[in-house]
């Protein structure tokens, strides 16, 4: 077919980013108001908007809205950028710039006129047939901005608008996310790495990989604390460390799941030490060794070698499940572990409350990031939780607990 082609053709061909785009930057299929594009950085966002603006311009539009955080944004970024109106398509077919009407003209006589979201009322009186906001989530005034650009949209027969953004948790982003007529495509920047800096990714992902910041702006992943959580992410930010000190104890904690199997819930192994004496002690987590599904013999492994490889003191495991084969299991898996079984005799958010007290007291620390546990601790508690078994919770509560909030007699010892 390449072969069959006219000269013509291959050049459109060369500029067809259905081509070349990912899902993810493609307008989704169906009905839809607005197309929400949620990216990291450099994840694509910019090209995609740029895109679909172009392509709408070739199938007949002629009245465009370009919505940045300020003028300069949409100059430098929408428009002047290397990903951005004026630099992509067919040379003969990209638009000029009007800088004194802040307009943006094509040779087919298509216009897109440049707003700022400093300036929602700037949007009031023009109409528009189609909208492409970029970085919703950085807008002063997102709300406003957004009922005021939607107002405009009253020309053709379908207006539709198109918003990229780096998601942060505000109210106008998670209010858009429920609403009607929304569509939307996720895309971390990872899967745009050809286009990237060599070495950018990297380089990020060892700055921030795992961290609260980095899901959000290199996984483009919307990062919010529910109501009624009993962690905020503000508080478990405030607990990393590098490395934790001299600790006179070290336990590994586990919740087993009830069964075993491909549709088994998590083992939830957590690694925890403490220092200090009194009203002055601290807890470090030191690591997360769930997994799951989990049979037996596998869990059970992992903590023997946890118990091995971080020189712990004791073995904490719950045993509301499996009871003393819970016990037999460990010890079949080394034979000196000293196991000492706990039963849950209150419910799991009651036991999880002072835990996360003393994590607000600034008493409980992580010693690197886990990033599936403070996911899950974000979410305990919250009604719209996660239904699945909070197995790497559990095991943390026991871990503090044991370390922090009972009271054992006699001297503490390290093994040597």
């Amino acid at each position: 077919m390449l072969e069959a082609a006219t000269e013509n053709q291959l050049v459109e061909l060369d500029h067809d980013f259905r081509g070349t785009g990912t899902n993810a930057q493609l307008p989704p299929a169906g009905d839809w108001l607005i197309w929400l594009f949620l990216g990291g950085r450099g994840a694509g966002k910019t090209r995609a908007g740029a895109e679909w603006v172009r392509d709408q311009v070739k199938r007949g539009a002629r009245r465009i809205a370009l919505v940045g955080p300020t003028f300069n944004d949409v100059r430098e970024v929408m428009i002047d950028g290397p990903s951005g109106l004026a630099n992509i398509g067919r040379p003969g077919e990209r638009p000029r710039y009007e800088v004194s009407r802040k307009r943006l003209v094509w040779p087919n006589g298509a216009e897109a006129h440049a707003f700022s979201a400093e300036d929602p009322d700037g949007l009031r009186g023009p109409q528009f047939e189609l909208g492409w906001g970029d970085e919703f989530a950085a807008w002063a005034e997102p709300q406003k901005t957004l009922d005021t650009l939607r107002m405009g949209l009253r020309l053709g027969d379908q207006p539709r608008l198109m918003l990229s953004t780096t998601p942060r948790p505000i109210p106008a982003l998670k209010a858009l996310m429920k609403a009607p007529g929304v569509l939307a495509t996720h895309q971390p920047t990872s899967h745009n790495a050809a286009n990237l800096a060599p070495g950018f990714l990297a380089a990020m992902q060892a700055a921030y990989g795992g961290s609260a910041l980095g899901r959000q702006e290199i996984e483009g992943v919307l990062i919010d604390d529910p109501a009624g959580a009993l962690w905020r992410r503000a508080d478990i930010e405030a607990a990393i460390c590098a490395k934790a000190p001299d600790l006179d104890r070290i336990i590994v904690a586990v919740d087993p799941p009830a069964t075993g199997g491909a549709r088994s819930d998590e083992c939830g192994i957590v690694i925890a030490g403490a220092a200090g004496e009194g009203a002055s002690r601290r807890a470090w987590v030191l690591a997360d060794r769930s997994f799951g599904p989990a049979m037996p013999a596998d869990w059970a492994r992992v903590v023997a070698e946890s118990f091995e490889a971080f020189e712990a003191d004791g073995l904490v495991a719950e045993a509301n499940q499996g009871g003393e084969m819970v016990r037999s299991v460990l010890q079949a898996a080394s034979s000196g572990l000293p196991v000492r079984l706990v039963h849950a005799s209150r419910g799991k958010h009651v036991r999880a409350e002072p835990v996360a007290a003393l994590y607000a007291a600034g008493r409980v620390f992580h010693a690197g990031r886990f990033a599936a546990l403070e996911d899950q601790m974000c979410a305990f508690g919250a009604p719209e939780g996660p239904r699945t078994s909070p197995d790497r919770v559990d095991a943390l509560v026991w871990a503090v607990t044991d370390l922090l909030l009972e009271t054992r007699a006699g001297p503490r010892l390290r093994r040597l």
